[in-house]
């Protein structure tokens, strides 16, 4: 038996609470619909600044009414103390994702993305150890590593920012350790490597960029590749990052307190990203005959994204269950229902 079937099963016959922020979000819903499948008691916190309601629909759709019912909302934002102590109160877990993404949105706006991601950070840490919760799992980055020419990456090695998005990760997982030393606190920082899957958001100037073709190629408009288009990220499907978090809150004092990547060690450039979406959108009814526009490199972004995985898969018993190519089959279907 795998170590997140151990887990799963363990989970199964001894319920948890679990606090999700960013529960309306892309990641945080995917979290939740997976927890209430296992039985557990989950509450969400999210202000829909970047999460959406029709997620937590989304949620009860994929739920019977048994599981919806151990699930219970909180419209709130982390960056009030008295919302955080009140959802953390009774949690034996957080899984921490709220936070406000995108390096460019960052380079806009530096001063939003720090109160959110760093003095929100600060609140949710605050609120774990004042409720002495087991385990907190918090999103961290791969643009963390910055500049750091290395590849694949690996946890021990990194560079100098590329961006104000970067610094905030980075001070996440300084705080982190601040409070393992200072408090005692357990925590884990998951790496995540450029996530894609149901429930990402393809809409606004924001967009990853999964999503953000995609939608472009259904309503048949043009897709711009920034660069020459041989800039290469290790994609990661959403079911191999709820398989971390849960492995993550679970796991034995040897693994708290320390980073991980999450990905699938596998480095996919632009240009065949483009081509493979061409593909599963054409096996899937909907054929795009346009070529890629390509204009400028875009402002604090990584040449070359590609992460070493073995620190997790062997002290977490992480094992991604899905490559692009499987990920991008599976979440086809849900883009093309939702754009249509």
């Amino acid at each position: 038996m795998t170590q997140l079937a151990t887990a799963y099963k363990a989970l199964s016959n001894q319920p948890k609470t679990w606090l999700v922020t960013g529960c309306a979000g892309f990641i945080g819903s995917n979290i939740v619909i997976a927890l209430l499948k296992l039985g557990q008691r989950v509450v969400g916190l999210d202000n829909f600044a970047t999460g959406h309601k029709h997620n937590l629909e989304e949620i009860r759709a994929n739920v019977n009414n048994k599981q919806w019912h151990k699930f219970s909302f909180e419209e709130g934002d982390i960056r009030d103390l008295k919302v955080c102590q009140k959802v953390s109160q009774g949690a034996d877990y957080i899984l921490h994702q709220a936070a406000l993404g995108s390096v460019p949105r960052s380079l806009e706006d530096p001063i939003t993305s720090n109160d959110v991601n760093i003095s929100g950070f600060l609140n949710m840490l605050v609120a774990a150890r004042d409720h002495n919760v087991s385990s907190f799992v918090y999103a961290a980055s791969s643009s963390t590593y910055g500049d750091h020419p290395d590849l694949p990456k690996v946890e021990e090695k990194i560079g100098k920012p590329l961006s104000p998005y970067a610094v905030t990760k980075y001070v996440n997982e300084l705080y982190a350790d601040v409070f393992a030393s200072a408090y005692g606190m357990k925590s884990i920082g998951l790496r995540y490597f450029n996530v894609f899957g149901p429930r990402q958001d393809p809409e606004g100037a924001y967009a990853a960029v999964i999503p953000k073709w995609i939608a472009a190629m259904i309503r048949n408009n043009d897709v711009v590749i920034n660069g020459d288009g041989e800039t290469s990220r290790d994609f990661c499907f959403i079911d191999n990052v709820v398989q971390a978090n849960i492995l993550a809150a679970l796991s034995g004092s040897k693994s708290q307190n320390q980073v991980y990547n999450v990905a699938c060690n596998n480095r996919t450039s632009l240009n065949e990203l483009f081509n493979m979406l061409t593909k599963y959108l054409s096996e899937n009814g909907i054929n795009y005959n346009k070529k890629p526009v390509y204009a400028g490199f875009r402002a604090g972004d990584v040449r070359h994204s590609l992460a070493n995985i073995d620190k997790a898969s062997k002290l977490l018993g992480y094992r991604p269950t899905h490559t692009i190519s499987e990920g991008l089959k599976q979440a086809m279907p849900w883009y093309i229902n939702f754009l249509s």
